[in-house]
């Protein structure tokens, strides 16, 4: 049985397929178009799918369109409209800005609904042309696969407890909205779901980070991180004024009541402006205020749920300073967050928790359960049987990869001078030990939006600029930090706190503290707050970048790496050979280091020619 999933409404379109409960690729879309986030957020880009990551995901699985029996879409047209669209139809007015809302929360809102319940035909009828072989021969009035719509948040859900490491879990996902829903709760045990609440628009944790990010200067939708980087430089002071915007209740629920961004804080920053003490105060606010609040909202689940282990999905959760606030307050023994926890995860939520259902009921289901839930909660609190996992996420190599002759090809074609490489790992790690910047290209692409050792810059920790330099080549803000990598072994050596258990930190979603002393062997790996964002990386989850750690280990005596995504400013994660060529020439890179073969920019090239290996 093949399913695919697919993320679409809002903005990071993804793909996932899956084949009888394992997960065989999964990519987002803005890796093969190169527009960041693969689109903006708004009602009139809703119908544009992820033909290219779809077709990806189908090609790594050998298969057409044709061959899919499942399609699972993260969104649920549905329970959106709800009962205001009468007698099954919607009105389109020509010039929605100039229309009065009416029963919508905007007046752009029938034109999304519209997009998005026509998502079956546009799979099909929208796909670009260069692309249809894939595609070819279905039709959207003879489909051979069902098509599922399925509640965002479920899908953010199944995104977090199908994929953990977990048994049976409580499971919160927090983001801007879904359908309606922007904060959901449930328990997964005894390979069954049930819901146990959720909280509803427009009281939205995800939508308040929002509105002060774009506030600050930054894009919404897209910087929330950087506020959250920007936190560790302020002081809380507006914590209490923010705190009178938000009340929390009972059960989980909580209430937002509007703020006056202006008014209580001051004019707005234009993009690019300066920052000043204001604003970073304020982000520190907001940052204190979403993690006293999630603290609160885990306590309540916690006892509503019984569990001891929490699984988390939603683009909040990729908010790492708060994870590891709620890792080391001890409500729950563990913590984990599905590593593409944005709208890209829902892609693979929707394939997950199809899969799951349909697996289920081809074994026989209890017939009065409904197929697939049109809700996320209700008086009788749902449960749902699912077939048992046959799969858990263990890393994120999920996207293309690309064969050494693939590679050496393109190499040649373009008339480049390269070295082949015996030793990988060896020559790379004498590069970064000589200081040197190093874009790294190698296996398969990650899911999601960490740079995980796969399409990475890797530089040493060692030298106190390197930080700047890093943010200067990849032309980012000066406050931005870059995170570590260390070998899982040599974890607890370098950071605190250690993990729990052997599973370490791998996917760079929770901050640790460097052990005492540390600080100064790899100044430029931690924040001003002396946290980091670090990556373990085991032997067996991906060989190759745990060979080059140790290797760098041999050369400088430090087992740890700063690892930034292969990109540069307002542009996606290299995907290709040929992104990453274009990366390397057109910044100040000093190599390139892709699949077994290695680029240096002409005078350090000129200097190894010269018969010096450490250019």
């Amino acid at each position: 049985m093949i399913t695919l999933g697919l993320n679409a409404c809002f903005h990071d379109p993804a793909a996932a397929l899956m084949r009888d409960g394992q997960l065989i690729a999964a990519a987002e879309e803005e890796r093969f178009t190169r527009i960041k986030h693969g689109k903006r957020p708004l009602p009139f880009t809703a119908w544009e799918l992820p033909w290219h990551a779809v077709d990806y995901c189908l090609a790594e699985a050998g298969i057409t369109l044709a061959e899919v029996d499942h399609v699972a879409y993260s969104f649920n047209p549905q329970l959106f409209i709800d009962d205001r669209a009468r007698d099954g139809g919607l009105r389109l007015p020509l010039e929605p800005s100039a229309e009065d809302k009416g029963a919508w929360e905007s007046p752009w809102d029938p034109l999304f609904a519209s997009y998005v319940s026509c998502a079956p035909r546009l799979l099909v009828d929208g796909v670009p042309h260069h692309l249809r072989a894939r595609f070819a021969g279905v039709r959207h009035e003879q489909a051979p696969y069902e098509w599922h719509f399925v509640a965002h948040h479920l899908c953010h859900q199944a995104s977090a407890f199908l994929a953990s490491p977990f048994e049976r879990c409580a499971v919160m996902t927090l983001d801007g909205r879904g359908e309606r829903s922007t904060t959901t709760y449930g328990r997964y045990h005894d390979e069954r779901y049930s819901t146990l609440g959720e909280v509803l628009m427009p009281h939205s944790l995800g939508l308040l980070y929002e509105s002060v990010t774009a506030h600050l200067g930054f894009l919404h939708s897209s910087d929330e991180y950087k506020v959250m980087a920007l936190a560790a430089l302020g002081t809380p002071r507006y914590a209490g004024l923010l705190r009178e915007h938000l009340r929390t209740g009972e059960q989980g629920q909580y209430e937002l009541t509007p703020l006056d961004m202006e008014r209580a804080f001051g004019p707005a920053r234009g993009p690019g402006g300066r920052l000043d003490e204001r604003q970073l105060d304020l982000a520190a606010s907001l940052q204190d205020l979403l993690e006293e609040t999630v603290l609160q909202l885990a306590r309540w689940l916690r006892e509503a749920s019984g569990e001891r282990d929490l699984a988390m999905a939603g683009g909040v959760a990729l908010n790492c300073v708060m994870n590891a606030r709620l890792r080391d307050s001890g409500l729950f023994d563990a913590v984990w967050v599905q590593p593409a926890a944005g709208d890209a995860g829902t892609a693979l939520g929707a394939a997950l928790w199809v899969d799951a259902r349909e697996r289920q009921l081809e074994d026989g289901a209890d017939s009065s359960l409904d197929r697939l839930s049109s809700t996320l909660a209700s008086a009788s609190a749902p449960v749902y049987p699912l077939a048992p996992r046959r799969w858990q996420m263990e890393h994120v190599y999920y996207g293309p990869g690309f064969e050494d002759q693939e590679i050496e090809a393109l190499l040649q074609w373009a008339h480049l001078d390269y070295e082949p490489l015996d030793d990988v790992a060896e020559r790379t790690a004498e590069l970064l030990a000589a200081n040197r910047v190093v874009g790294w290209f190698q296996g398969r692409m990650e899911f999601g939006p960490r740079a995980l050792g796969a399409r990475s810059i890797l530089a040493s920790p060692i030298d106190p600029a390197m930080q700047a330099r890093l943010n200067e080549l990849k032309d980012r803000e000066d406050f931005r930090p870059v995170a570590p990598a260390v070998p899982l072994e040599d974890f607890a050596d370098w950071f605190e706190p250690a993990a729990l258990d052997d599973r370490g930190s791998p996917f760079m979603l929770f901050v640790h503290r460097l052990q005492p002393g540390r600080r100064e062997r790899i100044p430029s790996a931690c924040h001003t707050d002396q946290t980091a964002r670090v990556q373990t990386v085991s032997g067996e989850g991906h060989p190759l970048f745990h060979r080059l750690l140790k290797a760098f280990e041999r050369h400088s005596g430090v087992p740890v790496l700063i690892n930034t995504s292969f990109n540069v400013r307002g542009q996606p994660i290299v995907c290709t050979p040929r992104h990453a060529l274009e990366a390397f020439f057109s910044t100040p890179l000093d190599a390139l280091v892709i699949g077994r073969f290695l680029l240096l920019k002409p005078e350090l090239r000129q200097l190894a020619q010269a018969g010096s290996r450490q250019p």
